[in-house]
């Protein structure tokens, strides 16, 4: 690669199949949960399904992250341990982790990634972790565009953000608000999602200022449009959340940000895509057509309102013009959409949303399964196009690596070697027992035609050279025309130069699949001090060998992490820079809003709302 940095498009996976999806359509790694102890319960995987990710990944010189993310207690260390060796001799290239335990474990000849859940948000935080012998960090979500800029100067570490899905409001890994409500935890991959759900707003005199609202809900990330700037700002792998969606929420996902990366690469050449193959898409992704609660690019340009979705924690999907008139079971809209039967429609009407799907199409008129409570001017959305869902499903885009074959005669045999674009190369040889071909011309055509056939492999044969032939019939000697004036060619039947090509290919995937990507295992540094003293609740030690972590790098007084709690009263469980406030019109920077004391309620829960205006971060406190 000439010494220049690798650019990564990392998609999500909940299984193999979803893997191999992602590879095919265009991703550089995939990361995937592992049998236990990954922050998506519902997206673990067995060791053998990591195994077959790995090798098919492998192929095209693409990576498998494992995530291993999820705090730690005493009992189970050891299980723990044992499942990353697993993993690691099923052929993971990293495990992505929060808790400090996997770095004392001695794990060897694999990579370690600091979760996002570890809380990345400043120079000091990444520095450490770099010089702890973490080979990445993966920042924050709710990071500006000066803020990773800065972590960038202060670091050399590989530096990996999110760039599109859902958004975590607080900061990652120190939500409590799932644990302040039931015994499910975030941090133990059980989250109950409690920011989307419904909430009143009161003030200190119990007077209701909004009811019934997602008020902590914030619309998903899309940050297509700053790849470019976050490439030059320094980072490395641009991620994809989701390890619960399906295959077609990553094939067009991945098809959409593989374009982006690819056209901004083409800008950099200082830069290049950290994978090889080309996926070939049948169909132009689009991701108004995919899964999403709304589009933010949430605080990449700083602090903002208008980042929440407070009617709906679910998909709208992509707005569609407005109602211009309703009826006995149908509706018109101004929109200049196709629509077609089985689309999935919603409208948010009084700040309800309701939602049907569409029967039948007369022009502008939809005749829907059920009655829409709607009113013209209302905006109508689309969250299920048929015709799309449809195309995706029966998509079959593969990915391919160029490569050549060259074709020897020695006498006896016919061999051919086949080269792909890095540089690996596997021969396979046929006996030659037929004599000499009748036509040397048409045998060349042949030998061209068979060996450019590819099939259902992960290569596509570009170039096919004959030696000898090919060198005394160039159209650059005008004397080497006649058919006796060069080389004859032995005949070979069609059916053996078929087993040969696929003797020859599958060598040449064995030996892609054997060349693992090269892992980069840092050692820790000499001198490494936690910046921050002493060790925080928030940091979430809920081990011995967590908390010997810190220890050997400084800490003297190491808190428990408040996972071991059975009472969150009292306890900030969640501190973000989304601002309730701010977000309804009631910042007391701008609009001279009195700071009178908030509260959330839901159901017997209530929450305090603290405003930090100076740092622009808003608390929650639980107050039973």
């Amino acid at each position: 690669m000439n010494g220049k940095r690798k650019i990564e498009l990392l998609a999500p996976a909940k299984d193999f199949d979803t893997a191999r999806a992602a590879i095919d359509y265009g991703a550089d790694a995939v990361y995937m949960g592992a049998p236990r102890f990954g922050a998506r319960q519902a997206a673990g995987n067995p060791v053998s399904a990591i195994a077959d990710a790995a090798a098919y990944a492998h192929l095209f010189g693409a990576r498998v992250y494992v995530t291993l993310n999820t705090i730690l207690f005493e009992d189970e260390l050891r299980d723990a341990e044992v499942t990353a060796r697993q993993v690691i001799e099923a052929g993971a290239d990293a495990l992505i982790v929060q808790d400090m335990a996997y770095a004392e474990m001695g794990l060897e000849g694999i990579e370690l990634h600091a979760s996002t859940q570890t809380f990345n948000a400043t120079p000091e935080k990444a520095k450490f972790l770099q010089d702890a012998g973490f080979t990445r960090v993966i920042l924050e979500r709710n990071l500006s565009i000066e803020q990773i800029r800065a972590i960038r100067s202060a670091t050399e570490v590989e530096l990996e953000c999110f760039v599109h899905g859902a958004i975590c409001v607080c900061h990652s890994g120190r939500c409590y608000m799932s644990r302040s409500m039931s015994s499910r935890s975030g941090n133990r991959g059980d989250c109950i999602q409690a920011c989307r759900m419904t909430y009143d707003l009161t003030d200190g005199d119990g007077t209701i200022l909004r009811k019934g609202k997602h008020l902590l809900s914030v619309k998903d990330m899309d940050l297509s449009a700053r790849i470019g700037e976050l490439m030059d700002a320094g980072i490395s792998s641009f991620k994809i959340e989701g390890r619960l969606k399906d295959t077609a929420y990553v094939k067009n996902v991945v098809s959409w940000y593989r374009r982006r990366i690819d056209e901004e690469l083409q800008l950099r050449k200082e830069l290049v895509r950290s994978s090889a193959g080309e996926s070939v898409t049948d169909f132009v992704p689009d991701i108004t057509k995919t899964f999403s609660r709304g589009r933010t690019e949430y605080f990449y340009c700083g602090r903002r309102a208008g980042v929440s979705s407070p009617d709906t924690p679910k998909a709208v999907g992509a707005a569609a013009g407005r109602i211009t008139k309703t009826g006995n079971g149908w509706i018109e809209t101004d929109s200049r959409d196709v629509f077609s039967p089985g689309d999935g429609i919603c409208c948010i009407s009084g700040g309800m949303l309701s939602g049907t799907n569409i029967n039948h199409v007369e022009g502008r008129r939809l005749y829907t399964n059920k009655p829409l409570p709607v009113s013209p001017g209302d905006t109508l959305f689309r969250n299920y196009d048929h015709r799309f869902a449809t195309m995706l499903e029966a998509s079959r885009t593969r990915r391919v690596i160029d490569a050549s074959a060259e074709v020897f005669h020695t006498g006896e045999s016919l061999e051919v070697r086949f080269s792909d674009t890095d540089g690996n190369a596997a021969v396979a040889s046929v006996r030659c027992t037929d004599g000499e071909a009748r036509d040397t011309a048409k045998m060349a055509e042949t030998l061209r035609t068979q060996l450019s056939r590819s099939g259902d492999t992960v290569f596509r044969i570009a170039d096919v050279k004959i030696e000898g032939y090919d060198d005394r019939t160039s159209d650059t000697d005008a004397n080497l025309t006649a058919e006796t004036d060069v080389e004859r060619l032995p005949f070979i039947r069609v059916s053996a130069l078929n087993a040969l090509r696929r003797e020859g290919l599958d060598k040449l995937a064995r030996i892609r699949t054997a060349a693992t990507p090269p892992r980069h295992i840092p050692r820790p540094r000499h001198g490494n001090t936690y910046p921050y003293g002493d060790v925080s609740p928030y940091e979430n030690v809920t081990n011995s060998m967590a908390a010997r972590f810190y220890k050997r790098y400084g800490a003297k007084n190491i808190a428990d992490g408040l996972d071991l709690r059975t009472d969150m009263k009292g306890v900030t469980v969640m501190r973000t820079p989304f601002c309730i406030r701010r977000e309804n019109g009631m910042c007391m920077k701008t609009s001279g809003t009195i700071a009178k004391p908030l509260f959330l309620l839901h159901g017997r829960h209530r929450y305090r709302l603290e405003f930090d205006c100076r740092e622009c971060m808003m608390s929650i406190i639980y107050e039973g």
